[in-house]
């Protein structure tokens, strides 16, 4: 039997979208990379955040930044999983410690992806 609820794809997850549920959550504008760990790829939320005086971009770089940082996410077909774990962890980021997402990316466009990261 069919699942229709996994046969309907998610949404692309938006700067917007992002920047939204950070700032809901955590009251923090804070900063997403993606991370390839033995050649797996992870998505960190950081400790460091848009309205820190020491954050190192503004916020144009910022939305450039994530924007990028999204558009690996909408191509894995993982914007659902990211878009549900960043609504739901009970965890926060602190001083040196990254909250980590492991992705599940596979096929070649996922092996692709990772091998630019490696670079």
């Amino acid at each position: 039997m069919l699942d229709i609820a996994s046969a309907v794809p998610e949404p692309p997850l938006s700067v917007d979208e992002v920047i939204g549920c950070l700032r809901q959550r955590w009251r923090a504008t804070y900063d997403l990379q993606l991370v390839v760990r033995r050649r797996r790829l992870y998505l960190q939320v950081m400790w460091a955040y848009l309205e820190q005086q020491s954050f190192p971009m503004d916020l144009e770089a910022y939305r450039q930044h994530l924007g990028e940082v999204l558009d690996v996410v909408n191509r894995l077909g993982l914007a659902g999983e990211v878009r549900h774990w960043l609504g739901s962890t009970r965890d926060k980021p602190r001083l040196g410690k990254a909250l980590s997402l492991p992705l599940e990316a596979t096929g070649p466009e996922a092996e692709t992806l990772i091998k630019e990261f490696l670079v």
